[in-house]
């Protein structure tokens, strides 16, 4: 089939190399010049594992194109997937207006029948929008609105995981409407979507305004497990009780099980904090209040913020030469991504304190430079208080204490006895729990988790 991706971030290059990978003949479209310039030298704009050798796989074949051209990415592809991006706007509402840009661009260059697919995260109702959107162009153009039919697709895809999880996934969502052209629409989706099918119906039908749901829903319901276990962590530190413990007495319950029980200093990431806000921006446009999900957030943002408390509590207020180690600067370990990183608070409180930071990450130093230097544009006397280390040795280097912010596999098993010999104090905050509080103890530091600060045994 031909097929049209719409954008190349990060849903719209993973879906077009994946189904280029399954055999689709994939045009991808974006309005940046650069970003194409840089997929067609071979490079790739994000880091995603497995990503790149699918890219260069399949434009090697023919199977995958990458351009500007508007024109001809309508006129290729029978399905034309939007997966644009979304930014919240001023008010916590998602930001159509790239969704609704590519909408018109198709309604004004299209000639025959096409499936147009909602891919982006999008909230209750933007089908509708999309579909007025084209009809309007196509009424310029004196065509009619039975050439065409939108449908909701919202991905399910995991930074650090995404290649495996759109070519195994879990669950396939499409909404259509109840119509001849929806029907039209189900016929190629279901055609598209046959490979990942084999084993077993993995393919949930429903209507539209469903599947926009769906995946609003399903990103605040783990958004809300992991500010719950959070607050359950902040209070096991008062209570003397191991987060851990009760993560696993919790979790063997097949009603909870054991996923998005983990406590920490917070999510971030493109997804959660924006789609929370979305969906309770959507609540209050029917006059409602989604209350739990206005504590999940607040949670969340205060959790930001439990690391620097940690420090503070522990060297005090103020915090003029002192210096500090982080590891992690992405949200997420597998990804370069710095949106709405925990690591940003952190750094920020420190250097407001007159601490300096030494900051070390496995990929994503060169974005976190680029999001770091904004963040302090109007600051630059605490951006030029950041060192970029070279390795995780390297950032320890005389600081006070070593902060994680990020669980990336490389942090896992240190040599502690090197750590220990490069701080200044024998001190680490960890804020993903990757150590146990006994053993760092044995080791002779000083040790901090999210709901682990029990009292160990001193040797």
């Amino acid at each position: 089939m031909n097929i049209t991706i719409i954008g190349t971030g990060y849903v719209g290059l993973v879906t077009g190399a994946c189904l280029a990978e399954m055999g689709h003949n994939v045009f991808c479209l974006d309005v940046d010049q650069h970003k194409i310039d840089t997929l067609n030298n071979g490079g790739i704009p994000i880091h995603e594992p497995g990503l790149e050798d699918v890219v260069k796989r399949n434009r090697a074949a023919g199977r995958l194109q990458f351009s500007t051209d508007v024109v001809a990415s309508v006129a290729h592809g029978e399905i034309q997937f939007i997966a644009v991006g979304t930014p919240p706007d001023e008010d916590g509402s998602a930001d159509l207006q790239y969704v609704l840009a590519a909408a018109r661009n198709i309604g004004c260059h299209m000639t025959g029948f096409k499936v147009i697919v909602d891919k982006s995260t999008v909230p209750v109702g933007t089908a509708d929008k999309v579909h007025a959107a084209i009809a309007g162009e196509l009424v310029k153009r004196d065509l009619g609105d039975d050439t065409f039919s939108v449908v909701s697709n919202p991905e399910f895809l995991k930074e650090g995981a995404a290649v495996e999880d759109f070519m195994r996934p879990d669950r396939i969502v499409i909404g259509h409407d109840d119509t001849a052209e929806g029907h039209r629409a189900y016929k190629l989706m279901k055609k598209l979507y046959a490979p990942f099918n084999r084993n077993h119906e993995r393919t949930y039908w429903m209507d539209v305004r469903s599947a926009e749901f769906t995946k609003y829903a399903a990103n605040a319901m783990l958004a809300t497990r992991i500010s719950f276990m959070n607050e359950l962590a902040n209070l096991a530190d008062k209570v003397g009780a191991d987060i851990e413990a009760v993560r696993h007495g919790i979790g063997s319950d097949p009603r909870i099980g054991h996923s998005f029980l983990y406590a920490g200093c917070g999510y971030g990431g493109s997804c959660f904090p924006k789609d929370v806000q979305a969906l309770e921006r959507t609540a209050r446009d029917y006059n409602q209040q989604l209350l739990i999900l206005q504590a999940v957030e607040k949670v969340n943002d205060r959790q930001k913020t439990v690391l620097s408390d940690k420090v503070v509590a522990r060297f005090g207020e103020d915090l003029k030469g002192k210096h500090f180690t982080v590891w992690g600067l992405a949200f997420k370990p597998n990804t370069d991504d710095m949106r709405e990183a925990p690591s940003r608070v952190l750094i920020k409180q420190l250097l407001s304190r007159g601490a300096t930071v030494a900051v070390f990450d496995p990929v994503a130093m060169a974005e976190a430079k680029r999001v770091l230097t904004l963040d302090f544009a109007d600051e630059s006397a605490l951006l030029a208080n950041i060192r970029f280390a070279d390795s995780p040795v390297d950032a320890l280097t005389g600081a006070q204490a070593l902060v994680i912010v990020t669980e990336w596999k490389a942090f896992r098993s240190p040599d502690f006895d090197q750590v220990k010999a490069q701080l200044a104090t024998p001190v680490i905050f960890d804020g993903r729990n990757l150590y146990e509080p006994q053993t760092m103890a044995d080791a002779g530091f000083e040790y901090y988790g999210i709901g682990r600060t029990l009292q160990v045994r001193r040797h």
